[in-house]
């Protein structure tokens, strides 16, 4: 009932997408329930930009821009929450089942728990390539020995750390073009954010795989790491190449221009994707234009929606940058552009 008097009254231009049918109801109710404490002046920027994307993109998708709003609406009151909950930090361990094992729990900064999971992977195919190392230190593990279970012992390994450390450093010496990257970990944060941010220090971003943040929390995610800023990539302009592959700069151009899989009623939001050619890609010997290959001409596709594309009847045309105009087997149209999929 809340959910219902919050949309009919505090948010007013999503509840009329829900009226259309256009939308999912639950949600639409999450939307209500997530917004009850903002005051009737705050929800209504929320309001604004939910009912722009909740017809069209995906529940996950329409939920991480209500976070962010909820973010910039009252930022004091989110950092207090993040200050609140970082009092719930803990590391919990399992009773001992029969078989001598345990369970280890822990809720940390989402950085410190990327690099504890960089370092058990590192470890893990350290154990994995070494058959010396683990029959020195391991003895008994098998043969046919999994990649989880060299993770798990991997995470044995930091409640020994300067064994760990001496193995590190026996491989520093071993190959000292190693070396820097076995001492610290590389990692890659792809940030979005407002340049008032930039300008004023306070704001919201969102970081790729995460969602949105505050900037202190982005600061937190590389507070032990080296940070090298990469040129911001001036998307007014099309870079062409005249070869069938895309290179490694459209391929970035692409993923900022176009986050998401463009197939349409994708959830995917990612850039572990393959990039099609809306247009077919014609070889140059034979009468293909050049520049068939760029920014201006790429489908960001997951490799399910890659094969269905390619063997499966769909076909598409890229009607801009962004927007796609798909045709199902059975001759449905919809239109997939920054707002979500939308039926022709």
């Amino acid at each position: 009932m809340a959910d219902a008097l919050d949309l009919r009254h505090r948010l007013p231009q999503t509840w009329a997408i829900v009226q259309t049918l256009a939308c999912e109801a639950w949600v639409a109710c999450r939307v209500a329930s997530m917004t009850r404490k903002l005051s009737f002046d705050q929800v209504a920027l929320v309001d604004e930009a939910v009912a722009r994307a909740i017809g069209g993109c995906a529940p996950g998708r329409v939920l991480r821009i209500v976070e962010a709003k909820i973010i910039e609406t009252d930022t004091a009151a989110h950092t207090a929450r993040i200050e609140e909950q970082r009092r719930t930090r803990t590391v919990v361990l399992s009773p001992t089942d029969d078989t001598g094992l345990r369970m280890l729990f822990a809720r940390l900064e989402a950085g410190d728990a990327a690099w504890v999971d960089a370092t058990v992977d590192r470890v893990a195919d350290l154990l994995h390539d070494d058959a010396d190392l683990r029959q020195a230190h391991h003895p008994d593990l098998p043969e046919d020995v999994t990649k989880a279970e060299l993770r798990a012992i991997a995470l044995g390994w930091l409640a020994r750390p300067h064994d760990l450390a001496a193995l590190l450093q026996f491989l520093d010496q071993q190959d000292d073009e190693q070396a820097s990257k076995t001492r610290k970990p590389s990692a890659v944060l792809h940030v979005h954010l407002h340049q008032a941010a930039l300008d004023t220090g306070v704001g919201v971003a969102r970081v790729e795989e995460l969602g949105p943040l505050v900037l202190d929390q982005v600061r937190l995610l590389l507070a032990h790491a080296n940070v090298t800023l990469r040129p911001v990539l001036d998307l007014s302009e099309t870079i062409a190449v005249d070869r069938y592959e895309h290179p490694t700069i459209v391929r970035e151009r692409t993923a900022i221009l176009i986050p998401a899989d463009a197939f349409p009623h994708s959830t995917s939001v990612t850039r572990r994707v393959d990039l099609d050619h809306p247009t077919p890609y014609l070889d140059p010997d034979s009468g293909g234009p050049p520049g068939q290959t760029g920014d201006h001409a790429a489908a960001p596709l997951t490799r399910r929606h890659h094969r269905a594309k390619t063997h499966a009847g769909y076909t598409v045309e890229q009607t801009g940058r962004t927007t796609f105009e798909w045709t199902t087997p059975h001759g449905l149209r919809r239109r997939v552009d920054p707002t979500g999929t939308h039926p022709l």
